[in-house]
């Protein structure tokens, strides 16, 4: 009677530490990307555009971890960001959510516009990644950084016989964010 249930425990600690490596892979990923798509381009190189920098470091990483990239999804719901003035001073907060740069399908590249259409040089710096003050959305706090943020999922498909969790499929998110390189 006792070997079902240590059989169901052994199994569900796999497909749970299975989730927990795909978690970890995909913020590594997350990171990584939203590194490159900080870093600044060399003045004399051309076609070089922050959102494709993040989507291919973030498939290098996925890669190397044995996941498959084509499976990220954009998440249902961007994260609620707001927009840096021009200047990069944060002035406030509107109620609307910076848009993810269209450029790539699978992943939410926020902070990043492409002011001629999907043509270079791409700006990037548009969102504020301090915090509000609590209970105002239009007073910013923190320490009043700009930059980019990466967020994006991917479907896991837990297979635990007998539970609620078997064969579903769990969207695991992943997001990053970093002020943007000067020099």
């Amino acid at each position: 009677m006792i070997l079902p249930m240590l059989f169901l425990a052994l199994i569900g600690i796999f497909w749970f530490g299975q989730a927990f490596h795909l978690y970890v892979a995909m913020t590594n990923a997350a990171r990584d990307g939203v590194r490159a798509a900080v870093a600044p381009g060399c003045t004399t190189c051309t076609g070089v555009d922050p959102s494709q920098n993040a989507w291919n470091a973030i498939k290098t990483d996925l890669s190397a971890a044995h996941i498959n990239p084509n499976l990220l999804q954009k998440p249902a719901a961007p994260p609620a960001l707001c927009a840096c003035s021009p200047t990069g001073v944060i002035t406030g907060c509107s109620s609307t959510t910076v848009a993810c740069d269209g450029l790539v399908g699978n992943i939410c590249v926020q902070g990043v516009s492409h002011p001629n259409g999907n043509t270079n040089p791409a700006l990037d710096g548009g969102v504020q990644l301090s915090s509000t003050v609590a209970g105002s959305p239009t007073v910013p706090g923190g320490a009043g950084e700009c930059g980019v943020s990466v967020s994006f999922q991917y479907p896991y498909k837990f297979w635990l016989p007998f539970t609620t969790l078997n064969n579903q499929t769990v969207n695991l998110r992943a997001q990053a964010q970093m002020r943007v390189e000067t020099q």
